[in-house]
């Protein structure tokens, strides 16, 4: 079955709100129709396991700062940079010029936004095959682009396909932004508007700033450039004004590239020289991409019996976990997010084991683990990995816990407890001695064996939004999914040492674990209520209904009873369930938020108060089958909760699920179009609720 996601059922007309085919496009509109302005709102993402990308709407408009066809790290920087925004595209057919693009500016109009040209018009077809492909038809014929993005190479290939009545001539004027993704640019008459070096046959070269890499665009034939150096000014971002940022920029473009074709036309760009631009080329990454979708679709029907909708939705997911894997310095990690997000410890191993173990691949598991360990500095793994450790930031409390419930789970799918004791137990050592003592981060071990972490000023637990008036989720002292996560890694390690044979240090783990049991009950469980507080501090309980304690109630090493992770999960499902996962904050606490809208003080202040964040629901799923029960009716309620949240792949970035959603209903999306630790736990939630035990 061709992996082709078809974005809607609807007929071309409805898809694009009306075409005009046949007919001469005008310049400019100050309006579109509502499903035009709706393919605004959705977006598709490329990625080349290096962590650059390329990512735009589904019109090619950007509305984001993020959105360009080559959005990559130069050598030697952490930050990545937009080169290329897009093509402004247009086809000359037997003396009549069609537009393909449609782009967005600011103006001094009442209507605020002009759009031209009007390529959309033209538009009548867009899928994931399973890259990005739109159809046009145009005077009784078919022109097709598709994209893909060069595997472990900073460039992205176009292919252009005619079927028609003759020969076309496609011309192409690059936009180039030249920028760090985060920033905006504005015309700069300094900037380098000429070609840099000999202009070949098949490629040319465009350096705005010399303190950046050239992009170079080649074709698969020969081209012919026309300068016509200019700037594309005012280009509207609409996305960047919903969330409170500056929404315009400008845009150099130094000329049109134009090339003719009876069949098809393949373009390459990216980053240093010239890169293959060929129909194998392309063919060949569209095959691999084709493979890999069907395999993991033959895999997911072999596996399960389940409707057609839980399969693709599944193998999407699966699909789409590839995304996020990089290769950076010779290591393998895992971006949290795109399209602003980088390596971000505690999402890496978060994510770890729903990204590989919940797909049966240990071995690339282990591969992270292991690469991982050159950053362990006493027993804090990075929050934020750059190349080199020393250029990494140590500011995450629970990267390190994460590390060691990825190793659990490594051990308990693959059945390999020697490697874990060769390859990580002195790591797990390292991180438990260094915590129980007291490290950086405000972290040590009370005189009860509870975790102690942060201060006032400082959060390290991921509910880690902090504005100019300090934390907005206060959680320093105890917080219960770390001590959760603290306990089963103490008794990880007396399980690991008693199999090892050593006595003395076993006892050592196991006097502390069993201290450490008591007070966690002690401090955190709240009988009257049937449920875990969120912290402890300065002797004072928080008991804020926060989605943490589901955390500590799913870990297969708990202090809790089966009956008192019933009881957690119902109150869960009373304050915290919905359709797209958890709350961070019942909706009945004074400080709840139920939209995440606005600005960035807005929205952080309402980050983990209150928005839905998906990947909380593996925990929920895990804590259920492990409380509740694994029966009929439980999995299957689990299960229409699961197919819920998956409706986002087609809502957003198509074939991801959004970073959060807003608490109140709709419950609409946010955050990121693509996030690592989503997929990873609805494929492991998934996974989950296929066994018969968790």
């Amino acid at each position: 079955m061709s992996p082709s996601f078809l974005l809607e059922n609807a007929s071309p007309a409805e898809l694009v709100g009306g075409n005009a085919m046949g007919a001469e496009p005008s310049s400019a509109s100050s309006s579109v129709d509502g499903p035009v302005l709706a393919l605004l709102e959705r977006e598709w993402l490329q990625t080349n396991g290096l962590g650059d990308f390329a990512s735009s709407t589904l019109l090619l408009t950007p509305t984001r700062r993020y959105h360009g066809l080559v959005v990559a790290r130069p050598e030697g920087s952490e930050k990545r940079h937009v080169f290329l925004s897009r093509f402004e595209e247009e086809i000359r057919l037997e003396g009549r010029v069609f537009p393909l693009s449609i782009a967005s500016y600011r103006s001094h109009a009442p209507e605020g936004v002009v759009f031209a040209p009007r390529g959309d018009r033209f538009l009548v077809r867009f899928e994931l095959a399973p890259h990005p492909r739109w159809t046009f038809e145009i005077e009784g014929g078919v022109l097709v682009r598709e994209i893909v993005m060069a595997p472990g190479a900073p460039a992205t290939l176009l292919r252009y396909t005619w079927e028609g009545d003759g020969e076309v001539e496609l011309a192409l004027r690059p936009l180039l932004p030249t920028r760090e993704a985060d920033s905006l640019t504005f015309r700069n008459d300094a900037a380098n508007m000429d070609p840099v070096g000999e202009v070949g046959r098949h490629a040319i070269s465009f350096q705005p700033y010399g303190a950046l890499p050239p992009l170079t665009i080649t074709f698969d034939r020969d081209f012919e450039f026309d300068a016509a150096p200019a700037w594309f000014e005012r280009i509207d971002l609409a996305a960047e004004r919903s969330r409170g940022y500056p929404d315009t920029e400008d845009h150099l473009s130094p000329g049109r590239l134009r090339v003719r074709f009876s069949d098809s036309c393949v373009v390459a760009a990216g980053l240093g020289g010239e890169f293959e631009a060929s129909t194998d080329a392309f063919e060949r990454e569209v095959q691999e991409r084709t493979r890999r979708f069907e395999a993991l679709q033959t895999e997911t029907r072999r596996r399960r019996r389940a409707d057609e909708g839980q399969i693709r939705a599944r193998t999407r997911l699966a699909f789409a976990a590839e995304d996020f894997f990089v290769e950076r310095g010779g290591r393998l990690g895992i971006d949290a997010g795109f399209p602003w997000f980088g390596e971000w410890g505690r999402d890496t191993f978060l994510s770890l084991p729903g990204l590989t173990l919940a797909l049966g691949d240990t071995e690339r598991c282990a591969r992270v683990l292991d690469e991982s360990l050159a950053f362990l500095s006493n027993g804090l793994l990075p929050n934020i990995f750059a190349i080199r450790p020393e250029d990494s930031h140590y500011g995450s409390a629970d990267a390190s816990l994460w590390f060691a419930r990825a190793v659990e789970l490594y051990e308990r799918e693959s059945g390999d407890r020697d490697r874990v004791r060769e390859s990580w137990l002195p790591a797990l050592l390292e991180i438990a001695e260094s915590y129980w003592d007291g490290t950086e981060l405000g972290l040590r071990a009370d005189e009860d064996g509870l975790l102690l972490a942060g201060g006032p000023d400082l959060n390290p637990t991921w509910m880690d939004a902090v504005t100019p008036e300090g934390p907005v989720t206060p959680r320093h002292g105890c917080a219960v999914e770390l001590n959760g996560l603290w306990y089963a890694l103490l008794h990880h390690l007396e399980e690991l040492l008693t199999a090892g044979g050593d006595r003395a240090k076993k006892r050592l783990w196991r006097e502390r674990r069993l201290r450490l049991k008591a007070s966690f009950l002690e401090r955190f469980w709240l009988e009257d209520e049937g449920r875990l507080a969120d912290r402890w501090s300065d002797g004072e309980l928080d008991r804020s209904i926060r989605p943490n304690m589901v955390i500590a109630a799913a870990l297969g090493r708990s202090p809790l009873t089966r009956a008192r992770r019933a009881s957690v999960v119902a109150c869960a499902k009373r304050e915290l369930l919905t359709p797209r996962g958890l709350r961070t904050l019942s909706p009945r606490d004074p400080g709840y938020r139920g939209r995440f809208e606005g600005g960035p003080m807005e929205r952080d202040a309402a980050y983990h108060q209150g928005t839905v964040w998906p990947f909380l629901f593996g925990f929920f799923v895990e804590a259920t089958l492990r409380g509740v029960g694994t029966t009929r009716p439980v999995r299957d309620e689990l299960r229409a909760s699961w197919c819920a949240i998956v409706e986002d792949l087609d809502a957003g970035g198509l074939g991801h699920i959004s970073e959060v959603f807003d608490g109140d209903a709709p419950h609409r999306g946010g955050g990121t179009i693509a996030q690592a630790w989503n997929t990873a736990e609805l494929l492991r939630a998934d996974t989950l609720l296929r066994r018969r035990r968790p």
